[in-house]
């Protein structure tokens, strides 16, 4: 990655909401502030609550902060845009397409060839082969997964927001779609802005984890996992950056605060 002009620019970013019931302004999230450059892999952490989908839902433009400004290769952030996809924690493939239909949603206007081309393509990327006139239904949560970061990088999304996408799944297929997401990152020099409550898959995916505060939320420290992939889970290095993570957290590495007998 180089050192040129970041491709997003968060700057003194606010985001206030009008309580339902007090009818006074919740303070969601402030002065948030960061950048991150092209085919960066970011990692956003925080307390439950604290606003880190706020913030991705600004970025990915569903949202607009109340004060402050965010930038996307130069231009404001004012509404969604094609090349900026979300990829969410509850499925959002479409039950009554198949796998290929599902990826092949974004490409509609392409030439059928171009299409089935890239169909196939990210297909294989993700390790679905053989699977392409499967729906939904007949597919595990982790393989429903894939069908929409395939979906993503076949409609040649410059940018991925990831909501928590593996929150729903067992501890084992976390640990497979981990890898398989950083594999096909390397392969596809997309930027990726991913939103995790845990801190271990974070620190095994990301260049950078920034760690939020509570709310109203901002960006307490930045981490840098300068460490080379794939991760070796129980090496100093990965341990350090976990634990400093904990530590600004205010908790251990098993999960209690300062002071908790554990």
């Amino acid at each position: 990655m180089d050192n040129a002009k970041p491709l997003i620019e968060v700057r003194d970013t606010w985001m206030s909401f009008a309580g339902k019931e007090t009818g006074k302004s919740v303070h969601v999230l402030e002065r948030v502030g960061f950048d991150v450059r092209a085919g960066e892999f970011v990692c956003i952490v925080g307390p439950s609550g604290c606003g880190k989908s706020t913030l991705l839902n600004i970025l990915g433009g569903f949202l607009k902060e109340t004060r402050g400004e965010v930038r996307i290769e130069g231009a404001a952030v004012n509404g969604p845009d094609p090349g900026r996809i979300f990829v969410f924690q509850e499925n959002g493939v479409f039950p009554w397409l198949t796998v290929e239909e599902n990826i092949g949603f974004g490409l509609l206007k392409r030439p059928a060839t171009e299409r089935e081309e890239r169909v196939q393509h990210y297909l294989q990327m993700v390790g679905l082969s053989g699977f392409g006139k499967a729906y939904p239904r007949e597919l595990s949560g982790g393989m429903r997964q894939r069908v929409e970061i395939a979906r993503a990088l076949a409609a040649d999304a410059r940018v991925l927001y990831m909501d928590e996408p593996f929150g729903a799944l067992d501890f084992l297929t976390r640990l497979k779609m981990r890898s398989d997401l950083v594999r096909i990152w390397q392969a596809e020099h997309k930027t990726v802005i991913f939103v995790t409550h845990d801190i271990e898959e974070a620190v095994q995916l990301a260049d950078r984890v920034l760690v939020m505060s509570r709310r109203p939320a901002t960006v307490q420290e930045e981490v840098v996992i300068d460490l080379p992939r794939p991760r070796d889970l129980d090496s100093p290095g990965y341990l350090e950056r976990r634990d400093r993570i904990f530590k600004i957290m205010g908790m251990d590495a098993h999960g209690g605060g300062a002071g908790d007998p554990r």
